[in-house]
């Protein structure tokens, strides 16, 4: 009988590697471009087949998977390992929905690095499903992050207080944005405006303290259906755009102008412009600038204001209260700074039966407050410091809410990207 060498029998699994490898298409080439950019390390591999399995991820360090061989004479006898596959372990058998199910749990970073584990990896990671919130505050973005992952289908995005680079979007279509906070935002208008010449679906937008321009002001008035816009401190456009705006967002129910370094006639625009369906307004900071015959063209435009701050006006005296007394709504007024305003005229805003909260910093000393505060026992005077008008978040505690929506996507540490 003629011996017969057998043979090394190869794997029948090409997902079976004894070595971690990764490296895709261009797709994920860009995704360790992204990273890169991120600040978060990726790990590499030699080349990429198929989809790794279980065995992939735990390494093939473990002595029971090696392959053992035996001689016996002429005869080479070959163990091919048992595959996790057979006992139904394999990440290739476990569905989308699953996977998704799974990749819900993961902080920013590492569902960044499951992106570039294999071709399928990459197609979940960046599944609207995942990408609903996202919370970048605080962050150094470099350029083309924020244009790589908005399109994934962000409709929440936080990014208050961040250094944000040239978005570089790959795409023209729309953006499926829904509530923005870029408040105090360290970035060029240019940036600015790429990322808002895709929005038409903002219902929540804060660019406090940003320099706008007047497409800036032209793209806000994309968004018919924005109901909460603050834009304090904000500056550089004309009174065109700003008439256009308050126009074509004819929705407002919450409304941030202040300190926005108006000139008269942007004042008379707002006044003039602002829709009649707005019930808090802030058009506080413009001194010399809010005359009283603004506050009686705003009264009788808007008829349901409930919350109306008109601080830091000091052109305003003690005649606007027979306006003020016309608002039925009326719950909560904030007078601070209006030095032509005195402590005992405060009193006859007691006849405004709904008024809950009135905040007269400034004018009222501090012996006279007590005696204020008896006089209008049904009200809270001086209780705020700050109005929470159209602001995305209330009160100094932190929080990665925007407008009472919970951001869940976000990076763990506070390293930048």
């Amino acid at each position: 009988m003629f011996r017969k060498r057998l043979k090394e029998i190869p794997s029948s699994s090409s997902n079976v590697s004894t070595g971690l490898t990764w490296g895709l298409d261009c797709d994920l080439s860009r995704t360790s471009e992204l990273l890169s950019g991120m600040g978060v390390s990726v790990l590499k591999k030699d080349k990429l087949d198929g989809e790794n399995t279980l065995q992939d991820a735990l390494g093939s360090s473990s002595c029971s998977h090696k392959r053992r061989k035996v001689k016996e004479k002429d005869f080479v006898i070959v163990r091919r390992p048992r595959l996790l596959r057979d006992s139904g372990a394999s990440w290739d058998t476990l569905p989308d929905e699953l996977l998704l199910a799974i990749f819900a749990y993961l902080p920013l970073s590492d569902l960044i690095r499951a992106s570039v584990v294999c071709k399928r990896w990459h197609r979940l990671s960046f599944d609207e499903s995942l990408w609903q919130t996202l919370d970048l505050a605080g962050k150094i973005l470099l350029p083309g992050v924020v244009g790589q992952l908005l399109p994934a289908g962000v409709t929440v995005f936080r990014c208050p207080r961040s250094s944000i680079s040239s978005p570089l979007f790959k795409t023209s279509k729309p953006l499926k944005l829904q509530c923005m906070d870029l408040s105090n935002c360290t970035m060029s208008v240019a940036s600015l405006q790429s990322i808002l010449s895709l929005c038409e679906k903002l219902q929540n937008l804060s660019l406090e303290g940003l320099v706008l321009s007047d497409d800036i002001i032209k793209s806000i008035a994309q968004n018919p259906s924005l109901v909460r816009l603050n834009l304090s401190g904000c500056s550089g456009f004309a009174v065109e755009p700003l008439k256009l705006m308050l126009s074509s967002c004819s929705v407002l129910d919450e409304l941030n102008l202040s300190w926005c370094n108006f000139t008269d006639a942007h004042v008379k625009a707002a006044v003039n412009h602002v829709t009649s369906k707005v019930t808090q307004l802030n058009l506080s900071g413009y001194r010399q600038n809010l005359q009283m015959q603004d506050v009686q063209t705003l009264v009788e435009r808007c008829p349901l204001l409930v919350h109306l701050d008109l601080s830091d006006s000091v052109m305003l005296n003690r005649e606007c209260f027979q306006y003020f007394r016309k608002l039925s709504c009326l719950q909560h007024l904030c007078l601070s700074r209006c030095y032509q305003i005195f402590s005992a005229d405060l009193v006859e805003l007691g006849g405004i039966p709904t008024l809950k909260t009135l905040q007269v910093f400034g004018i009222v000393p501090d012996g006279s407050l007590e005696v204020l505060k008896e006089s209008l026992p049904d009200i809270k005077i001086n209780c705020s410091y700050f109005t929470s008008i159209a602001r995305p978040t209330v009160g100094r505690k932190r929080s990665n809410e925007i407008w009472g929506i919970k951001c869940k996507l976000a990076l763990r540490n506070l390293s930048g990207l």
